[in-house]
């Protein structure tokens, strides 16, 4: 693992000690240096969820990160679940290609 992506990891475990957690880092499928940690996907289920709308779940994950955030992660895909959300449709989208920068077709 990577610096950036270990301490994301660390922050979301101590913060919302989730039941199941996946940090992917996707910057491989940007227009970004190789190496690069700047685009990540999480999956974060956690009890702290219940009750939450997305948007409430995606600002806590944004206060969280906000130091990453202010100093070079440039995206986040964020799929957050109650624990009940998750066993009843804990189905997660694959993430779309990057169609941004060098990817784009003109």
């Amino acid at each position: 693992m990577k610096p950036v992506e270990t301490c994301v990891i660390a922050k979301l475990t101590t913060v919302f000690q989730p039941s199941y957690l996946k940090v992917l880092n996707e910057s491989n499928m940007h227009s970004v240096p190789t190496g690069s940690e700047t685009h990540f996907n999480v999956i974060l289920v956690a009890d702290s969820f219940v009750g939450m709308r997305q948007v409430q779940r995606h600002q806590a994950i944004y206060k969280c990160l906000a130091e990453e955030l202010q100093s070079g992660v440039h995206a986040l895909a964020l799929h957050t679940f109650s624990p009940n959300e998750w066993i009843a449709n804990g189905h997660v989208p694959a993430s779309p290609p990057c169609l941004g920068g060098s990817k784009h077709d003109k």
